[in-house]
């Protein structure tokens, strides 16, 4: 990772002391609809860099990431900060692809306002949709940049009327895409409220002139339409009636209600852009800095002390209290850790000593933990370029080295009075991969990687099963797997993967005798033991119990204790396929025992023999574990999600209108966890990517005989 002097980076690190002159916007849409493009096209508009690159090259300042390059796409959040009209718009790039789902998550909870990137060509996925109703769930300002118009397939009306009927009422363009002497390309704008063409034949800035009669009569129906909408948002009641008398109303009447309308989340304007003909930059980069909030309009997160004591909500000033978030935690190999981290009180300096605490996921490998730490140094971030910064004020985005401990979703916060900000929702890794190191090396390097990688991806969980001896990396999707484990071969780990095996048990379906006799002599000093034991099914969930019935001090009294550790002892072994023994009621009816010879080891290897001898004779089986799912789908695939269920041994238990979204369904099924294996990506493939569903443990039931006969196969494959 280079820190200064990027080949391509022209701009200085661009630095406020303001938060009024910050604007911190997200892009988000589907992936191919152009959003890294799109940035590196502002990037280069603003000046801060010399061109735009293309990822097939891989010489794009946001998707440095190696796994970008091979996968084609975005994979991770990047920062792209650049100057307009002397204010500072931070760009926060977001993965498109649903695997990546936690750097969207962070992209948000870092912006005051959301571009949706919508493709001229390809329209948008629903996953889309469902994010657009989760900002406005929250008041989130929203604007919309229609890309991709130089495609031979662009249709930017089909676009504005996808987005209209997706998005709803107040989408609306603020141009329209006026083509060029051929017909075909698009070489300009026309706006709507000044009514003024933005020519961009000679590139950037356009030139600006009057329309020609041909674009006068569509100009007219946009403006029309337009003007109608900004005045429905208006705090002058007087606008509209005025407007229907037929006044002309100023356009700078119009434009300040549009800014205002923006900013609360009321109106949402279309801009069309091309970003390899730089058509609509310079307009949009007007609407980002004019219309967009500052920090200083946007509620900030609830912050808390670190035993959970209220305290006052945060205000968005520079000489407030530290309080801050990160927002993403990487790992260099050449600077070490890197923390990109968005201030909401208080400046963040070079060398202050900070504190740093986190709320745990113990299950995910995040324990709670509180530090205090040293920050090193303080970087204006440029994708995987740094560049040294004197400070960071509220409302600033950043990036710090050298926080030992920071992970993703942390606060930083005064040493003197460290502080607790609510975290934001993460999905849960649904997808398991087990994972093997080639060599006791590769081990070692592979530990030391992962802890890295679990540190700063909060949708990655790391298992090491006790009972399937597997280590297991819980992943959002395929994708999302890929590209951990390029990151971890990148590291240096040889590494190979395996089917993974889920946790069984056994137990029995009859009431069965057993006999154990150990009986040994060996270099004159004998072990005896005998024990006749019989064995009974409990019900599930039930556990274990040992019972003695032993008469006539058949077995003495101290070596019963031993029975009993002996037969758990082999319960905890397995019968039939290596897994845990459950639900059985054990009772002890007789025994022998020597008066020289007997022991407690060799009652506790009696015992276990005993059991064995049980099962022999009995009828043991194989439980699998099952699971209570919930799916959340869109009412249309509710059918096809019920008919899957029951195809993957599923019991449905019901379905109810889903209380957060409108047109959506929750199912509720119980399903045989080893037929969840691969749901995460299957349900995204069958649902168009906006299906969701979590799971809890049940119960073990009984499994299928066909498939109890190929788990004691594979056990004597991985013993």
């Amino acid at each position: 990772m280079a820190q200064k002097n990027e080949k391509g980076v022209t701009g200085g690190a661009p630095v406020v002391t303001e938060p009024g002159r910050v604007r911190n916007v997200v892009l988000v849409g589907h992936s191919g609809a152009g959003k890294t493009t799109l940035v590196e096209a502002l990037l280069a508009a603003a000046g801060t860099i010399g061109r735009a690159g293309s990822v097939t090259e891989g010489t794009t300042v946001c998707d440095h990431d190696p796994a970008a390059v091979r996968q084609q796409r975005s994979v991770s959040l990047a920062c792209a900060p650049l100057t307009h009209r002397d204010v500072k718009v931070n760009l926060l790039d977001t993965p498109g692809y649903g695997d990546f789902v936690g750097e969207l998550r962070a992209g948000l909870r870092a912006a005051d306002a959301a571009l949706f990137v919508v493709s001229a060509v390809d329209g948008m996925d629903a996953a889309t949709a469902a994010l657009w109703e989760e900002c406005a769930a929250v008041d989130m300002p929203r604007a919309v940049a229609v890309s991709r118009l130089d495609h031979p397939r662009a249709d930017f009306d089909e676009a504005v009327a996808l987005c209209q009927r997706v998005f709803g009422d107040n989408v609306l363009p603020l141009y329209l895409p006026m083509l060029g002497d051929d017909g075909e390309s698009v070489a300009g704008l026309m706006g709507l409220i000044t009514r003024r063409v933005f020519d961009y034949s000679a590139g950037l800035p356009a030139a600006v002139r009057e329309p020609d009669p041909q674009h006068l009569p569509a100009i007219r129906e946009s403006r029309d339409e337009l003007i109608e909408g900004i005045i429905a948002e208006s705090e002058d009641e007087t606008l509209m009636d005025r407007y229907l008398g037929g006044e002309e109303i100023d356009p700078e009447v119009l434009v300040t209600d549009l800014e205002t309308a923006v900013a609360r989340g009321h109106f949402y304007p279309v801009v069309p852009v091309c970003a390899e003909t730089g058509v609509g930059l310079d307009a949009l980069l007007d609407g980002l800095v004019a219309a967009f909030p500052s920090p200083l309009e946007h509620d900030l997160p609830a912050v808390t002390g670190l035993d959970g004591s209220p305290r006052p909500p945060l205000t968005c000033d520079p000489d407030g209290p530290l309080v801050a978030e990160v927002v993403k935690t990487t790992v260099d190999r050449h600077v070490g850790r890197v923390s990109l981290v968005r201030v909401f009180s208080g400046t963040l300096r070079p060398d202050q000593v900070i504190h740093v605490s986190g709320h745990g996921l113990a299950e995910r490998g995040h324990p709670d933990h509180d530090a205090d730490e040293r920050v090193g140094h303080v970087y204006s971030p440029l994708g995987a370029t740094l560049r040294e910064v004197s400070a960071c004020v509220a409302g600033d985005l950043c990036a710090v080295t050298k926080s030992g401990s920071a992970e993703t979703g942390d606060t930083i916060s005064a040493k003197d009075d460290p502080l607790l900000i609510a975290p934001w929702e993460m999905p849960e890794p649904l997808l398991p991969v087990a994972i093997v190191a080639r060599s006791r090396a590769d081990e070692d390097a592979l530990a030391r990687n992962l802890s890295r990688l679990v540190a700063g991806d909060p949708t990655l969980r790391l298992e090491r099963n006790p009972e399937t001896h597997q280590l297991v990396l819980w992943c959002m999707g395929e994708a999302h797997a890929d590209v951990v484990l390029d990151r971890l071969r990148g590291g240096g780990v040889e590494l190979d993967t395996e089917p993974v095996r889920v946790s069984l048990r056994e137990t029995f379906t009859a009431t069965a005798r057993g006999h154990g006799r150990h009986v040994k002599q060996s270099g004159g000093h004998g072990q005896y033991a005998v024990c006749d034991i019989e064995v009974e099914p409990l019900p599930r969930g039930a556990g274990f119990e040992f019972v003695d019935r032993v008469v006539g001090g058949a077995v003495p009294h101290n070596y019963i204790p031993s029975v009993e550790k002996g037969v758990r002892a082999q319960m905890e072994r397995g019968l039939v396929a290596g897994h845990p023994v459950v639900d059985l009621r054990v009772t002890l009816v007789d025994g022998k025992a020597h008066s020289v010879d007997s022991s407690d080891a060799a009652f506790q290897t009696a015992g276990a023999l005993a059991l064995r001898d049980a099962a022999e004779k009995g009828q043991p089986t194989l439980l699998e574990p099952v699971d209570e799912i919930t799916v959340r789908v869109a009412d249309s695939s509710v059918g096809a999600i019920m008919g899957d269920l029951s195809g993957r041994r599923g019991r449905v238990l019901g379905t109810e209108p889903d209380p957060e979204a409108e047109g959506r369904t929750l199912v509720r099924a119980e399903v045989p966890a080893t037929e969840l294996l691969r749901y995460a990506v299957e349900l995204r493939a069958m649902t168009a990517g906006t299906g969701t569903f979590r799971r809890v443990f049940a119960r073990h039931d009984p499994m299928p005989a066909h498939l109890a006969d190929q788990a004691r196969k594979e056990a004597t494959t991985h013993p």
